[in-house]
């Protein structure tokens, strides 16, 4: 099936050859990007994930194309603050942070979504966790909207520790319900739900000026969190999972980083550099 396709089987060929004819002739196009894990591999420290080896200089050929019918948008859920010196790339790209509750457009304007105060509040409360977090091993990274807690590199005893105890704190939290439990690739966010990564996908597609084709669109993400932008996209574009192993998933297909993943970007830059 397309959806478990890389880039040399059949159906995953034939896919992106439908959609690579369909993207030379389109008038708009609107390619969405993931950041971690499918822009850079996961490291044990966040603050240490750069990109792979060559994703800037496709990035940098992405945005030199004419952006009155083109658009690159990063879509992370990190806050901007701490994605931006990572990225190495400030000029002329759209970025949305914090599952879809900041943006950041191209010249330079930024939003966040506001945050009900009970869930401000019950934050800080999880804040407290950091001491016990850490002593278990684990990580905490802070956010306008959430609390990630990682424990990527521990051992699996280690892990489910943690895991357990957060869970404990979490169902002994006042005002729980005002947070949403979310499990990532090497760890768990307790988010303030309303926002997801499907909304951006949905907020883009409507913002296609009245009259105008709708874009021929991409997006490519790897994690669950990415799921919700797979499924808000449907068949009104191509949906890629990026990830060394496959897991199953709602995307259409499966490329395997760094290599499958620059072919894709480098492709899609060569036929929008021929359509000008």
């Amino acid at each position: 099936m397309p959806g478990r396709a890389g880039l040399s089987s059949a159906d995953g060929g034939r896919l992106l050859t439908t959609f690579w004819a369909q993207l030379a002739t389109a008038q708009r196009t609107l390619l969405l990007l993931d950041y971690d894990g499918t822009l850079a591999p996961f490291t044990l420290d966040p603050a240490d994930a750069h990109p792979y080896p060559g994703i800037t200089g496709a990035l940098e050929r992405l945005l030199a194309l004419p952006t009155s019918s083109n658009r690159l948008v990063i879509v992370s859920g990190r806050w901007l603050r701490d994605l931006r010196p990572l990225l190495g790339i400030d000029h002329g790209l759209e970025m949305w942070g914090c599952h879809g509750r900041e943006r950041r457009l191209p010249d330079g304007r930024h939003s966040l979504t506001p945050l009900p105060e009970a869930a401000v509040r019950a934050l800080a409360e999880a804040d407290a966790w950091e001491t016990m977090a850490r002593r278990l091993g684990g990580r905490v990274e802070r956010k306008p909207a959430s609390l990630a807690f990682h424990w990527r590199g521990l051992p699996a005893d280690r892990h489910e520790a943690l895991r357990q105890a957060l869970a404990q704190r979490f169902a002994e939290l006042p005002g729980n319900h005002t947070l949403a439990w979310h499990d990532f690739d090497g760890g768990v966010e307790l988010r303030v739900p309303g926002r997801d990564k499907g909304d951006v996908v949905r907020t883009l597609l409507a913002e296609t000026p009245p009259g105008a084709p709708t874009p021929r669109i991409a997006y490519l993400g790897d994690d669950l969190t990415d799921e919700d932008a797979f499924k808000a996209l449907g068949e009104q574009g191509l949906s890629v999972l990026v990830r060394p192993e496959y897991r199953p998933t709602a995307a259409q297909l499966w490329l395997r980083p760094p290599e499958d993943l620059l072919a894709f970007l480098h492709r899609w830059a060569d036929i929008r550099e021929q359509t000008g």
